[in-house]
């Protein structure tokens, strides 16, 4: 039995991370940490073994044994373009990747989902020197991707429960 509840402790350390950034100006580097707890979390997924190599989680439901490396991206500024997201490793073993974007407060936002041969085949569209670190901006990602959580989606659901509940 953990003597910590490990939301309470993601909760302490994205606050932590938010307030360390608006004081110095410098991200902590623990946004990859917080982003497979949420994406594990809010897409029912099972957590790889350590040192699995090459993915993150393993898919349930509809998802059932799909191997699922995670990627996470802090927005800090709308408005500035060509955010990038962690470099894919082709020669690992995966057979989909999921993004979540998350905002200045670590908080998740969206999580897009793209198949790997999808993937694959939009990098090797993108230059040779990029196909080879496997770098990808977060704009293609969602393009080629499908978005299949948003916390506003989530936000509309919960409300709609609620008064489910309370009409019953």
């Amino acid at each position: 039995m953990a003597v910590y509840d490990v939301d309470k402790l993601m909760h302490e350390a994205r606050k932590l991370a938010a307030d360390y950034r608006r004081a110095t100006g410098q991200a902590l580097g623990i946004s990859n940490e917080i982003a497979t707890h949420d994406v594990i979390r809010l897409m029912k997924l099972v957590p790889a073994e350590p040192g699995a190599g090459g993915y993150d989680a393993i898919g349930t439901g509809s998802r059932e044994g799909k191997y699922i490396q995670i990627k996470g991206r802090t927005i800090f500024n709308d408005k500035k373009g060509g955010q990038r997201i962690g470099q894919i490793k082709l020669e690992q073993d995966w057979d989909s990747i999921m993004l979540i974007l998350m905002d200045e407060d670590y908080e998740a936002q969206e999580i897009f989902e793209a198949d790997r041969d999808v993937i694959i085949a939009a990098v090797a569209e993108t230059s040779e020197s990029r196909a080879k670190r496997g770098a990808m901006s977060v704009a293609k990602f969602k393009a080629i991707g499908t978005r299949v959580w948003s916390a506003e989606e989530a936000a509309a659901a919960d409300q709609s429960a609620a008064a489910d509940e309370q009409a019953s």
